[in-house]
């Protein structure tokens, strides 16, 4: 069993949504069964304690937990090194080393030549406005990434050299030491884990098979992205040392606040404001969508102030599906602050006519009013 096949949370017999309390009790319970002291010369028994002792640490940790409820193993074998340009930086530990001699030696596999490892990941947090995530579009941004090395092709070595094998670890890249009852694996003091040393390093990349880059991408967003959406491009992370394979890329959006709209997954929604005339009799109000097309509204007449009507599928679009989310639109009732004395006039005819019939609710509240203080 490989260490991308084992899960922290089923070895430690949990759910995903289990609290500290949870896990270490199921820790301590399991760690007293398969405790060496208690199976003197059980290898099952020693690979599993130390199994569930590295589950145990990552899953105690808040940080550590998160980070492996998001990336899975990939959060420690190669990291989540923050983008240079725009980015975050995000490093969560390297507990590659760990993994590898627990779930690699203790279920199954064993010492061999050094696995090369793969290049960091990146994060780049892209922001971009509501009318590019309702839309999409085409971005081009750049990153500092450390790149292959043109001269020597990321080997590290110098053109016309090559590496030769480590002698202290015959290419392994780890070496054993024997400490009571483990047995424990180290990263190569000769080679530093490689399995191969450099007679004469690339004068450009130092060995290291990779220099600093300023790398030109073209993101692509689909329609639809939301605040926190991730876009994933392969292979456009760090490149590994030594010519291993590089890490991916990870575009966070962000996206702006809109002057007219607030968006709530697929729903759009905006607040309007009507005459109290427009409110009383209704009409037919028309809003600028930004599909660019203009969405009728059917104002009835007595709306309230507050009451929210919708429009189905002038929302957002569905993000890599069919269809659109609604335009609801909050109808506010504006009292006029500047009448004319025409205006006055005509409106103090309208009060002379009022029966209380027009205003129920007004008209309810103070019958309440008037029948709890005659109590």
């Amino acid at each position: 069993m490989s260490s991308t096949e084992v899960n922290f949370y089923e070895l430690l017999g949990v759910e995903r949504s289990a609290d500290g309390a949870t896990i270490k009790s199921a820790y301590r319970k399991l760690a007293m069964k398969y405790h060496p002291d208690r199976n003197p010369g059980c290898a099952d028994s020693e690979a599993r304690f130390k199994a569930i002792s590295v589950a145990y640490d990552c899953l105690k940790d808040p940080q550590k937990r998160a980070a492996y409820d998001q990336y899975g193993h990939e959060a420690f074998t190669q990291g989540m090194a923050g983008g240079r340009s725009g980015g975050q930086h995000a490093d969560f530990g390297d507990l590659g080393d760990i993994f590898e001699t627990i779930f690699g030696s203790a279920f199954g596999g064993g010492p061999g030549r050094a696995r090369p490892r793969r290049g960091a990941d990146l994060r780049y947090d892209m922001e971009i406005s509501l009318d590019d995530a309702f839309h999409g579009k085409n971005s081009e941004i750049e990153v500092e990434v450390a790149a292959s090395c043109d001269t020597c092709e990321g080997t590290g070595a110098k053109p016309g050299t090559s590496a030769r094998r480590c002698g202290t670890c015959g290419g392994h890249g780890k070496v054993r030491a024997q400490q009571g009852l483990f047995v424990i694996e180290r990263p190569c003091p000769g080679c530093h884990g490689r399995g191969e040393v450099l007679e004469s390093p690339c004068k450009d990349c130092r060995g290291e098979g990779r220099v600093d880059k300023v790398s030109k991408l073209t993101v692509e967003i689909p329609p639809g992205v939301d605040n926190g959406t991730r876009i994933r491009l392969s292979g456009k992370g760090e490149a590994g040392p030594h010519g291993a394979p590089p890490g991916d890329l990870y575009i966070f959006i962000h996206v702006k606040q809109h002057p007219v709209f607030q968006r709530e997954a697929t729903t759009l929604a905006t607040r309007v404001p009507i005459s109290f005339t427009a409110a009383a009799l209704g009409e037919t109000i028309e809003i600028p969508g930004l599909d660019g097309n203009s969405h009728e509204i059917d104002i009835p007449a007595g709306i309230q102030s507050g009451h929210q009507l919708r429009k189905r599928g002038a929302g957002m679009p569905v993000l890599q599906g069919r269809g659109r989310g609604d335009l609801v639109v909050e109808v506010v009732v504006e009292t006029p602050t500047k009448l004319t004395a025409r205006q006055k006039e005509l409106l103090c005819e309208f009060r002379e006519t009022e029966t209380g019939e027009e205003c129920p609710e007004s008209r309810g509240f103070f019958d309440r009013l008037k029948g709890a203080f005659s109590v």
